[in-house]
């Protein structure tokens, strides 16, 4: 059901804080799922609810990774990697996106060129784990 994350049985992990993921997504309760599962993995996690908020956040710096709902009002999940690609490349390349629908044609172009992990709603915790594993690894 689109909106729903899979539950699965979680458990912190201990040590130190790990990279930091600005979560953004328009569906508070979403973006505070999210930032719970990726909390309880020891990352530093903070929300935008929009992708114009989010490029403030951005703007101050201090993000690994973005983790982004493609469709969101004002500045959606492309718009937003079309920004952080102008102002940081690199993390532009670091970013994942979540989706509850069904992609057009335009959207499935955008994860084809960028090559943007893209998780499905509904997802298990472990999808987003290996995603975020995926574009923090060092370059090969």
């Amino acid at each position: 059901m689109p909106g729903k994350v899979a539950q699965e049985s979680v458990e912190a992990r201990p040590g130190r804080p790990g990279p930091s993921v600005l979560v953004v997504d328009d569906e508070p309760a979403i973006a505070s799922l999210l930032a719970d599962l990726l909390e309880l993995d020891g990352y530093r996690v903070a929300t935008a609810p929009n992708g114009l908020a989010a490029l403030d956040r951005l703007r101050a710096g201090g993000f690994d990774a973005i983790l982004s709902d493609v469709r969101m009002p004002g500045l959606d999940g492309p718009g937003l990697y079309r920004e952080v690609e102008r102002l940081d490349p690199a993390l532009a390349h670091r970013m994942v996106f979540v989706t509850g629908n069904v992609l057009t044609e335009d959207t499935a172009d955008f994860f084809a060129a960028t090559g943007a992990p893209c998780l499905r709603k509904p997802f298990a915790r472990g999808d987003v784990q290996r995603a975020l594993q995926q574009v923090l690894a060092p370059a090969r």
